[in-house]
């Protein structure tokens, strides 16, 4: 929140970019440690659902900023301020204060939470169904986080949350349609309301069907779909349909990588390792989307839109073979558990016991 003040100091682009270098350094873990935050709290097949309510709740800040940044275009020279001076203002404001009660209101765990009694934080945990290996307490915790940099999973999902960043990013702030900005900000709005409505839907559907890769795939499906026709000769109204389609397609599926490698990683420190270098990787795809659409290539854009293309075509191959390597490591885990059965030295199997860890597909 702090660097959102430091924009009133900030009287030129390099003193801007010092600034903006401050904001991505302090909020760097804002994300990463918010989706940690809810599995610590909601069960596995509610996550996506809830890690959707917190990209909606992002995706209309994009439409809210649309029309915050029409209205402060209307300010510039106010106060002696440029215009982008006065949104890390008024927005700076209101980070300051939601993040100030939220140190006063946010409770860690729900082991440590004093407004629960001791049968509802036991009723949480054992709802959470994460199946973690083990009380982390009693282990190394620096080795559960290196241990993410040599699981292939955590790469395969984020390069499958890369494919959709790229896509993603050059899409919510680049618009090639020869609009005014303050015009080009309005039309962002409804898309992006659409996006947040969408989001939240199929992340229910996931969760009650318990599958992540389908609408992944989904959601890339038509993220595709969408840059095919921009990338085409068709009129611009055409092509707005076709942003639809683009901003629909990326900020729905958003929330299934995510979800779907914090799913499957056993251990607290693993999951919390995981999700920071997805995300971050996932960033680095920001970094390239925000960069690919050059004034050079005006009108067409085709660098920039067939590099869209072809992020998200890796991203359809990887979906479907991490969701493949995924059911093979469950065929063996039912083996194993059938030959452990098999073998049993106390009698009968207990067809009533709890089902072992099995890898989200």
């Amino acid at each position: 929140m702090f660097s959102h003040w430091l924009a009133l100091i900030a009287y030129s682009y390099p003193q801007l970019i010092g600034v903006r270098v401050c904001l991505g350094a302090t909020e760097a873990g804002f994300f990463p440690g918010i989706t940690y935050y809810l599995t610590m709290w909601y069960p596995k097949y509610t996550l996506q659902y809830h890690i959707a309510l917190l990209m909606a709740a992002a995706g209309l800040g994009g439409v809210f900023s649309g029309l915050l940044a029409y209205g402060i275009g209307f300010m510039d020279g106010d106060g002696g301020l440029e215009g982008w001076s006065w949104i890390f203002i008024l927005e700076g404001a209101v980070t300051a204060l939601v993040g100030s009660i939220a140190a006063f209101v946010m409770v860690d765990y729900p082991c440590t939470a004093k407004f629960l009694t001791a049968e509802e934080r036991s009723f949480i945990m054992e709802k959470r169904g994460f199946d973690d290996v083990q009380d982390e307490e009693d282990r190394n915790v620096s080795q559960q986080v290196w241990a993410t940099f040599t699981d292939w999973q955590v790469w395969a999902l984020s390069l499958v949350q890369f494919s959709m960043m790229v896509p993603s990013y050059g899409i919510s702030y680049f618009l090639p349609f020869g609009y005014s900005t303050s015009v080009t900000q309005l039309l962002t709005v409804p898309p992006h309301a659409l996006a947040a409505v969408t989001a939240l839907m199929l992340a229910h559907f996931s969760d009650k069907l318990k599958v992540r890769s389908l609408f992944i795939f989904a959601g890339q499906s038509v993220a595709l779909l969408g840059y095919i026709i921009n990338i085409s000769n068709a009129p611009s109204s055409v092509k707005y349909f076709g942003t639809y389609l683009c901003i629909i397609g990326t900020l729905s599926s958003n929330p299934g990588p995510v979800s779907w490698l914090a799913n499957n990683l056993q251990g607290r420190s693993k999951r919390a390792g995981g999700i920071a270098l997805q995300l971050t990787l996932g960033g680095l795809g920001g970094l390239v989307g925000a960069n690919i659409f050059r004034a050079q290539d005006a009108p067409q854009y085709l660098l920039g839109h067939g590099l869209a293309i072809m992020f998200i075509c890796i991203g359809l191959i990887a979906t479907p073979l991490t969701a493949f390597a995924y059911k093979r490591l469950n065929a063996r885990l039912d083996r194993e558990a059938l030959f452990e059965k098999q073998h049993a030295q106390n009698g009968e199997p207990n067809l009533q016991e709890a089902p072992g860890f099995r890898y989200t597909l």
